[in-house]
């Protein structure tokens, strides 16, 4: 997957994010903060493994995959394309 595919997957993730899906204000920060690092990492376009990175992902598709299937399921694309990047 291509760095702008994950942008278009994050850009989509935003966007469901922008309907006001009923989460608290600390899990939208935290995604808020987790699509940062993302985005942090794509404008560097390091080839470098951010572990963290990628467990964070996973951590939010575990925590939001319950009462959001939609929101996980757009972490759960994006952590695909970060793990194809070798971020």
């Amino acid at each position: 997957m291509s760095a702008r595919e994950l942008q278009d997957q994050l850009n989509a993730l935003r966007e469901q994010l922008d309907q006001n899906p009923p989460l608290t204000e600390a899990e939208r920060e935290d995604l808020h903060a987790l699509m940062q690092k993302i985005e942090f990492e794509l404008e560097l376009e390091t080839k470098t493994k951010d572990v963290n990175l990628a467990d964070n992902v996973n951590l939010a598709v575990d925590r939001f995959e319950l009462e959001h299937p939609t929101l996980a399921a757009a972490l759960r694309q994006i952590g695909a394309a970060l793990h194809s990047m070798g971020i």
